[in-house]
């Protein structure tokens, strides 16, 4: 499931940056990079795994399909903190400088 989950966000990641015009200035690019690497990861993950257990792969208990749901869910959060943390310190629309320097005067 952590594969799956961090996958669909890699893919519509992608397909935000690549489709949108202003995408690039809001450094969708870099949230595309933390997501398939993400995918990768778990991809390597997932074949250790599948070496390990052979068939016994593709029968997950209940609990442990949920606590990789939990997993993946977590890590798209924690990537879009990444990237949110990112973008408001770099300010490529300078948003927050004018709003400061509004409070300011």
């Amino acid at each position: 499931m952590t594969l799956l989950i961090t996958l669909f966000a890699a893919i519509i990641s992608t397909l935000i940056w690549y489709l949108r015009p202003g995408s690039r200035e809001l450094m969708i690019g870099k949230l595309c990079l933390m997501y398939w690497g993400a995918a990768l990861m778990w991809t390597v993950d997932a074949v250790a795994e599948y070496i390990e257990l052979k068939d016994e792969f593709f029968t997950p208990a209940a609990a442990d399909m949920l606590n990789d749901s939990f997993l993946g869910l977590a890590v798209v959060a924690l990537g879009l903190l990444i990237w949110l943390a990112m973008l408001l310190i770099r300010d490529p629309k300078n948003v927050l400088r004018g709003e400061l320097l509004k409070k300011q005067r």
